[in-house]
């Protein structure tokens, strides 16, 4: 899996994959144990890359993959405890959003497809499954236009308003939404015609 390398808290150091996992190690005991300022961390260390997933496994529906991140962190906060890699924290991680998507489908009766991803086992098919779906959204966004791709990843990665990018692009925030809802109706439709493809 390409996950990006861990930072030693404060300096900005790269560590090696030990140190990774020693730290992962630390932090699910830590928010086990509700220490502060454990869980910030954990969120501000996986939340771009658990809601790149979860939009992905709703097959482009942002609103869904809002919620699903949510019940993962709410999940998280009352029963992470300890974990023996990083891998496994993102596994466990990425294993409780398959669990609350497909959750969501039965609920809304909706594509079964989709469920089918989501109720995916925590190995190594599993595993890969995640990566290919990382992989499907980040060619979906490559293949947009320039300016839709940073609306899109500065709204819902980098958590910008759509005021602050009407500021950034030099738009009102009338255009950036219209653009908005253009640019991620084009997402969901690339992310499911290649989920399609694989179904």
């Amino acid at each position: 899996m390409d996950t990006p390398p861990a930072t030693v808290e404060g300096a900005g150091l790269q560590t090696t994959p030990s140190n990774a996992d020693t730290e992962a190690r630390a932090l699910a005991a830590a928010v086990g144990r509700a220490e502060e300022g454990a869980f910030r961390q954990l969120y501000d260390r996986y939340h771009q890359r658990l809601f790149r997933l979860a939009l992905l496994l709703a097959q482009g529906d942002e609103l869904l993959a809002q919620d699903t991140a949510q019940a993962v962190w709410v999940t998280a906060a009352a029963k992470l405890r300890g974990v023996e890699s990083e891998a496994h924290l993102w596994n466990w991680l990425a294993r409780v959003a398959r669990q609350h998507l497909a959750k969501a489908w039965r609920q809304q009766s909706r594509d079964f497809a989709v469920v089918g991803l989501a109720d995916l086992p925590e190995s190594a098919e599993a595993d890969r499954s995640d990566a290919l779906l990382e992989e499907y959204l980040d060619a979906a966004l490559q293949a947009m236009e320039g300016e839709e791709r940073v609306i899109i990843e500065w709204f819902y990665f980098d958590g910008l308003s759509q005021k602050e990018i009407a500021v950034q692009l030099n738009l009102t925030p009338k255009a950036v939404s219209s653009r908005l809802e253009r640019a991620r109706a084009k997402l969901r439709a690339a992310v499911a015609r290649q989920l399609s493809h694989e179904t």
